[in-house]
């Protein structure tokens, strides 16, 4: 027997080729080191996507939620908990969103008028759940009486400068009325010196009259003249125009239409006190009492509850799906029954989901698109006293599809 067939030796060195199958296995185990990162990744997508049927229930088991524990999940829609009576009607083409009731146009916050200051809210003049018209005054303000001053300021100026002009436009008329008057007695006086001229001419062509008579003569009527002159120059100062027109009476009519634009802003500014209703609506809530500053919120809040809307927030890789017209049912645990409408409009935004559930590791960095639907009579009438309340919408997509065929 050889030393390479004695058992009992620890290694067979007289065998070249035996180490070559246990190299080859050792290279294939090599290779699978490197595949199993591969294979993780593949296999988180598939988790985190597509969710298969083992995968959702494990996590169903442990109360789990891929992608929960990340800032920013992956390819994860709103976490929503559709009611047990609208999973038992669900189709498999039925979209499912998060909803909030609201009225049409949403709420309107009423806040105090712009200038108001430091004013504290005097009045409150209704109460929540009236129904009050657009422009109908909701309170009032405590610097009205201030405000109410300054319009008595400004009314007592504008009679002023009125009268003013008034004065003026008299002053105006006596003075042409005066120039006339000194015109006309101008003329008569130029016309005896001219006449008292003539005679003491013929007179002195006669010898009956000096020299001095008539050079005095000729001077009483170069004045005349000259008196007539200048009373017609100050006549058409006053005649060249018409009364309206004269430099003082539009000097007085322009301090007049200063005054009446400082009544007008006085008036304005008296709006300031009174806070006024933007839309025609229902009051849903008040924010302030008396002595109150207006607090950054708004006074109050209404909005037009005769047409109750919704707003549905839709994931965005199902919005494709969507059209206006769909029929959409709406399940809230606090209103008893199903609301049913239509879809009214879709949104040309997408952004941040705004509706989440209370759960700390629910998704808050979907995208969605805002999705309007209006309500029935019936249920908006119902949905009235529940605005803002959330709740789930289901939009059936293929009804418009039945409907054709």
């Amino acid at each position: 027997m050889t030393q390479t067939d004695d058992p009992t030796l620890p290694l067979d060195l007289g065998r070249p080729d035996a180490t070559a199958p246990r190299q080859g296995w050792f290279r294939r185990r090599y290779l699978l080191v490197f595949l199993i990162p591969v294979f993780m990744f593949t296999g988180g997508v598939i988790g985190m996507y597509f969710q298969p049927p083992a995968l959702q229930g494990f996590y169903a088991l442990t109360g789990l939620q891929p992608g929960g524990g990340a800032d920013n999940p992956i390819a994860l829609p709103p976490d929503i908990a559709v009611p047990q009576q609208m999973v038992d009607t669900m189709l498999p083409s039925d979209i499912v969103g998060l909803a909030r009731l609201m009225p049409r146009g949403d709420v309107a916050v009423v806040a105090a008028p712009y200038g108001a200051g430091d004013a504290r809210v005097a009045e409150i003049l209704v109460a929540i759940g009236d129904d009050v018209d657009r422009g109908v005054t909701l309170a009032r303000l405590d610097n009205r009486d201030a405000l109410e001053g300054a319009v008595l300021q400004a009314e007592a100026n504008l009679a002023v400068r009125q009268a003013t002009r008034l004065q003026i436009s008299s002053a105006v008329a006596a003075s042409r009325a005066e120039a006339q008057a000194t015109l006309d007695q101008a003329r008569a006086i130029a016309e005896e010196a001219a006449s008292g001229l003539e005679r003491t001419e013929t007179l002195t062509e006669r010898g009956a009259a000096t020299t001095t008579a008539l050079d005095t003569a000729r001077t009483a009527a170069r004045e005349a003249s000259l008196a007539v002159a200048r009373a017609e120059a100050t006549l058409a100062r006053f005649a060249a125009v018409a009364l309206e027109d004269q430099p003082d009476v539009v000097v007085a009519s322009r301090n007049i239409a200063a005054a009446e634009a400082e009544l007008a802003r006085a008036r304005m500014d008296l709006g300031r006190a009174e806070v006024r209703a933007p839309i025609a609506g229902t009051i849903l809530d008040i924010h302030a009492t008396p002595g109150q500053r207006p607090p950054p919120e708004g006074i109050m809040e209404m909005g037009d509850t005769a047409q109750m809307m919704a707003e549905v927030e839709i994931w965005q890789d199902r919005i494709a799906d969507v059209a206006v017209g769909q029929p959409v049912e709406i399940v809230a645990a606090a209103l008893g029954r199903t609301l049913h409408g239509t879809v009214d409009s879709i949104g040309l935004t997408v952004g941040r989901q705004g509706l989440i559930s209370d759960d700390a590791a629910a998704n808050s960095d979907a995208r969605v698109i805002r999705v309007l639907v209006a309500l029935d009579a019936a249920s908006s009438a119902l949905a009235a006293r529940y605005t803002n309340l959330e709740a789930v919408a289901r939009i059936d997509t293929t009804a418009a599809a039945r409907a054709a065929r």
